[in-house]
């Protein structure tokens, strides 16, 4: 159950039934300790166990300090973030600074604490992929659940022995691309690829082997998913947006969208919706935005106009 502590009521719905009028909807009130019926009002308990802390906070700062457990485990650090550290400083927790003898037993735990962090070359593999999988994910701005599937997927690979004999940017390069293309973000191929030191063939041929290697589910690129971040390039309005969404629901319907590239389905309905609702951008501007040429914008265009009978006036 959800720690409200600091709220004064809770709405749950659970297995638990009324005896006053089989509900199940109920309310935690923590300031009196009552289970409550929100249908009838029944007390269902009373003096229910708080789970929460025992003190209170009124800010970010008296909660950090007061808090008494660490950062959650996340799969983006080698270690996942649950080992101890040992500072360089040799001061104690209260700031003094550590006697003579003490700090030599200090320096000596801290050497072999070091060693055992780094003691086999899978963890010495994560170390440096977690890195370069920080610095790949905030060039590219991808959001952080990106990055802990991009994590988990690269986890996975090298379980699996697929990293050996390839490079480990190349394998990073494309756990972020899988990733992105689990949680539907637009970033293509080649986005990637500028932000790294390996070609685009390396990359290519480690996005086929970690599919074919680890049992994921990578949904095909769809032309919607490119629609908000193309109209925000190009600054369109909602109605021009939600037009273009449209054409491209009747083209799939139509399938007119199989075997051809999102990029351009998507530039060819946004160029269709900007003529249709009085928001036009030019085709280059389009193509840039699409990262497509002028002409797969333009064969695009034609074939979704033709096959869903949308009728153009040229002289708009």
């Amino acid at each position: 159950m959800k720690n409200l502590a600091d709220t004064k009521g809770a709405h749950i719905t659970g297995k638990e039934v009324c005896m006053g009028c089989g509900q199940n909807i109920f309310t935690e009130d923590y300031t009196r300790g009552e289970h409550t019926c929100t249908v009838c009002g029944l007390v269902a308990s009373e003096r229910t166990v708080d789970s929460g802390p025992e003190w209170r906070a009124f800010t970010a700062e008296e909660r950090n300090a007061r808090a008494r457990t660490g950062s959650p485990m996340t799969l983006t650090i080698a270690d996942k973030g649950i080992s101890t550290t040992i500072d360089w400083r040799n001061r104690d927790a209260n700031g003094r600074v550590i006697g003579g003898n003490t700090r030599a037993a200090i320096y000596r735990m801290r050497k072999w604490h070091i060693r055992s962090m780094l003691h086999s070359s899978q963890h010495r593999n994560l170390g440096i992929a977690m890195n370069e999988l920080q610095r790949l994910s905030s060039q590219l701005g991808v959001p952080r659940d990106v990055r802990e599937t991009a994590a988990l997927i690269y986890r996975k690979s090298l379980f699996k022995k697929l990293v050996r004999g390839r490079s480990i940017e190349s394998v990073v390069a494309a756990s972020v691309y899988l990733a992105c293309r689990i949680h539907r973000i637009p970033r293509p191929l080649d986005e990637i690829v500028t932000e790294t030191n390996v070609d685009r063939k390396q990359v290519g041929h480690s996005v086929r082997r970690i599919v074919s290697g680890i049992s994921i589910n990578v949904p095909l690129p769809s032309a919607k998913d490119l629609i908000p971040r193309v109209s925000s390039d190009l600054m369109l309005e909602g109605r021009t947006i939600k037009k273009a969404t449209e054409i491209i629901n009747q083209a799939k319907e139509k399938y007119v969208t199989i075997g051809k590239a999102p990029g351009g389905i998507a530039g060819a309905a946004l160029y269709i919706a900007g003529i249709l609702e009085e928001d036009r951008r030019t085709q280059r501007e389009i193509a840039q935005a699409s990262r497509v040429t002028e002409v797969t914008i333009r064969n695009r265009y034609k074939e979704l106009v033709r096959v869903l009978g949308i009728t153009i006036n040229v002289s708009s």
